[in-house]
């Protein structure tokens, strides 16, 4: 009875990422620095394509169907639901609001 309680479970060897699951990751690290995130919808469009492209030459396992998950992942995490990546003029415009409502504000306290 002793021997069977303390018999250790035996586990499967871990295996590391799948294809997919690298390919996903690359796809993401490839965002991160392209700033694809700043891109207009047609320029992600372009930049996804080639970046598939290039994703299924290093890993030539990968069927149709998961390139296209590729494609539909990195798309959304292009788009977030919430935007927080800010466009280069947008700075600007934000200054200018600003200064005009000080101003209105000046101009209805006189």
């Amino acid at each position: 009875m002793e021997a069977f309680l303390t018999r250790k479970k035996k586990t499967a060897p871990s295996r590391g990422p799948s294809e997919l699951e690298q390919a996903r990751n690359d796809l993401f690290g490839h965002i991160h620095r392209c700033g694809v995130l700043r891109a207009t919808e047609e320029q992600q469009e372009e930049w996804m394509s080639d970046t598939l492209d290039y994703l299924a030459e290093c890993y030539p396992s990968l069927g149709e169907d998961e390139i296209q998950e590729l494609r539909t992942i990195g798309l959304r995490f292009c788009r977030p639901v919430i935007d927080n990546v800010a466009p280069a003029d947008e700075d600007e415009s934000a200054d200018d609001v600003d200064g005009a409502g000080e101003e209105e504000i000046a101009a209805s306290a006189a």
